[in-house]
């Protein structure tokens, strides 16, 4: 088991500092809206290594048969490598690679809010962001909210991946 939560937990892990990467290489403009679908597809695209490692467990290590208990621990501990390495890439990004880009969210988030919002929601909702972004300013925080934001699509998938693949 160890075996397989290792490899496809690096195979998920690899994957998302691909596409991480790729998408910061090759979109020239930041687009919030775009980079955050990116993001999202890139999380989905690479935590369906835990569906992989399952059905590889199931099929090659362990005669066809898997629990549901036995797939979920799998695809936790799949997910769990690879929002540990999404977190880490993360706040290498915001820290050394792009120490601009919480200021630059900030910006367009309120631009966005002055154009949809009334104004005196429009300061309310800037006081509250002003305590996010002190907040975000620790790498700490960055890397548990991103890890976690990983992880818990992961846990969806290991939760979805046990239920279609257990067999007694």
């Amino acid at each position: 088991m160890k075996k397989t939560v290792v490899r496809y937990g690096l195979y998920g892990a690899l994957t998302i500092c691909i596409l991480f990467i790729g998408s910061w290489f090759f979109i020239d403009e930041v687009n919030f809206e775009i980079s955050e679908v990116i993001g999202y597809a890139s999380m989905i695209v690479s935590l369906s290594f835990v569906y992989f490692g399952i059905k590889n467990f199931r099929d090659t290590e362990n005669e066809g048969k898997i629990s549901f208990k036995k797939a979920l621990t799998i695809g936790v501990l799949i997910s769990l490598i690879t929002a540990l390495a999404f977190a880490i890439l993360d706040v290498f990004y915001v820290e050394v690679l792009n120490p601009e880009f919480m200021d630059q969210y900030y910006a367009h988030t309120i631009e966005q809010m002055q154009h949809t919002m009334p104004a005196d929601e429009v300061e309310a909702k800037v006081k509250e962001m002003e305590a996010q972004k002190e907040l975000f300013s620790s790498p700490l925080v960055t890397f548990f909210v991103m890890g976690m934001t990983v992880f818990v699509i992961g846990f969806i998938m290991s939760l979805i991946s046990s239920l279609i693949l257990q067999r007694k």
